[in-house]
């Protein structure tokens, strides 16, 4: 579908491009060097602009709604102070593989070159974080390129795309606009491909899969539960790819993430075969790249040919999209001899990831009461740090689309996220986790959830430290603490100063009364969990990894 406007100028083409897209939410902190931009949104009743206190956290807004939504997350920055604060998000889409478009004020074309006010090559300085950087000089060409941008940011691989608008081009008009819709292909294996595949399970006796973010993108979970189904195969999830199947399905084996339970690695080790769909086979997946060996049949299905061969070699490597991989996957003929296995690997992935009948800590409460209060379609984030490790170990995701992660551990994603991912689906309850250390990195964003009323709910679990490093500073430099302790902050009492309502809990009894009285909220509410600070993680205390450090 086409549609050619004429005489339009530059910001009112950038908006059509936009809502060709189905773009809801628009996500910035103004500057003047955009303002037309910001202009014409407020002309087009389709967009809301949402202007956050922090580029970073406007950027992890957009990455979160385009997680939710399936669609590109779109946010608007100013010039060089705008672009570097908000790089972090960029770099969180490009290792998630996230399709954003970043709109970057530029100074004026005059002015270039001369070290102008906050000048800086934004096309060059995001070039190696970003999948596409442009900067675009000629109104023209505007249309072009700015579909161009949304074209590359959702095929093959998704990432983010940075556009650089110097100034003055936002007060020229353009004689002849074309806007059309964007394809995206979805590759599909050859059959000679699927006959590969085949010859290798046919031969196999203990084959697993590994599944990533590619299936959850090419909306493709139930197809993976049929293939896993139909042919008894286990199922592990990819780091922070929690929701991709069922955790309570028989055939689920358990999170390739940070600090796994050994008999969960030892699932994919003891594999003869793996089909990895849809994920890189990152360092945290792949347990430091160690998780694989040579005498594994790799059969790996990726959309980006680019992944292929990266971090091992495939004795089978498709270019094809989830969806399609496995819709002809369900077509080969292999017989099962390995269902007693896959059963035996499933028991394993249950004792190491049920919740003990009394709970050992505070945290393991709080997991507890969100497994049993938290409706099926809520939608959990998560920011970085070693308090996520009982969600990760503990929680079951039995819904799709249920969980939003940054694969590159961002610190202070979980809170803005959780705001995109709310205004993707406002029907839903949505929840972030965060440690002290991270949430009051972006917590200032907790005015913006509030001026804008998205209710969502941060659950804060506070130990006055940065919880992860201090694990590794305890088992590497014992009991020579410097850095990572933290002052006393009241999270529940700086929540009422942003308008939001804040509770501080100590107990499971008040937690979940807390978590049930924020499902009605009409406003943010902030839940500070006052944990115990020597619960370092999930299988030590602080106290422990002393001891061991003592005896080597």
């Amino acid at each position: 579908m086409k549609q050619t406007i004429r005489n339009i100028s530059v910001a009112k083409a950038i908006v059509h491009c936009l809502k060709r897209e189905g773009i809801s939410h628009v996500f910035c902190v103004p500057g003047e060097s955009y303002l037309p931009l910001m202009d014409a949104i407020f002309d087009e009743p389709s967009l809301q602009l949402i202007s956050a206190r922090h580029e970073g956290g406007a950027s992890f807004m957009a990455e979160g709604y385009a997680k939710a939504s399936g669609k590109p997350g779109v946010v608007l920055a100013t010039r060089g102070v705008g672009g570097a604060n908000l790089a972090i998000g960029v770099h969180t889409a490009k290792q998630d593989s996230t399709p954003m478009v970043v709109f970057l004020g530029q100074v004026h074309s005059h002015f270039r070159g001369r070290e102008g006010f906050q000048e800086v090559d934004l096309d060059q300085f995001f070039q190696p974080i970003a999948k596409w950087t442009v900067e675009i000089r000629e109104a023209e060409r505007i249309p072009e390129l700015v579909q161009r941008a949304f074209r590359v940011a959702k095929t093959g691989r998704p990432g983010p795309v940075v556009i650089s608008l110097p100034e003055d081009i936002f007060f020229q008009d353009i004689a002849e606009a074309v806007i059309t819709d964007v394809a995206v292909p979805r590759p599909a294996p050859s059959a000679e491909d699927v006959r590969s595949v085949q010859e290798i399970l046919q031969k196999a006796k203990r084959p697993v899969v590994i599944a990533g973010g590619g299936v959850k993108q090419a909306k493709a979970e139930q197809l993976l539960r049929l293939f896993a189904e139909k042919y008894s195969i286990p199922v592990a999830a990819a780091f922070r790819r929690h929701d991709v199947f069922p955790n309570d399905h028989p055939l689920y084996v358990g999170h390739l993430g940070l600090g796994t339970p050994k008999p969960i690695i030892e699932t994919v080790k003891q594999a003869d075969a793996v089909i990895a769909i849809g994920t890189r086979l990152s360092e945290v997946t792949t347990q430091d790249y160690r998780l694989l060996s040579p005498d594994q049949a790799l059969i790996h299905i990726d959309i980006d040919s680019d992944v292929l061969g990266k971090v091992y070699p495939p004795a089978v490597a498709l270019v094809a999209d989830g969806k399609e991989a496995l819709s002809k996957l369900l077509e080969i003929a292999v017989q099962p001899s390995w269902r007693d296995w896959a059963a035996a690997r499933r028991k394993q992935y249950e004792q190491a990831s049920t919740l003990p009948a009394e709970k050992r800590n505070f945290n393991e409460a709080v997991i507890a009461s969100l497994q049993q209060h938290l409706p099926n379609d809520a939608i959990i984030t998560n920011d970085a740090g070693n308090f996520a490790g009982w969600l990760h170990t503990f929680f079951q995701f039995t819904e799709k689309q249920m969980y939003i992660g940054p694969t590159s551990g961002a610190m202070g994603y979980g809170m803005p996220a959780a705001v995109g991912a709310k205004l993707a689906f406002p029907e839903r309850i949505v929840v972030s986790l965060s440690g002290d250390g991270g949430f009051m990195m972006t917590m200032q964003e907790l005015e913006t959830a509030s001026r804008y009323h998205i209710p969502i709910i941060s659950i804060v679990f506070n130990n006055s430290m940065y919880g992860t490093i201090r694990m590794h500073q305890e088992l590497h430099f014992p009991k020579r603490v410097i850095g990572t302790d933290l002052g006393h902050v009241s999270f529940a009492e700086l929540a009422k100063c942003f308008n939001a309502n804040g509770v501080r809990v100590e107990t499971e009894d008040q937690f979940t009364g807390a978590l049930i009285q924020s499902f009605t909220e009409t406003k943010p509410t902030v839940i500070e969990v006052m944990t115990d600070p020597n619960q370092i993680s999930v299988a030590a205390t602080i106290d422990e990894l002393r001891k061991r450090s003592n005896s080597r």
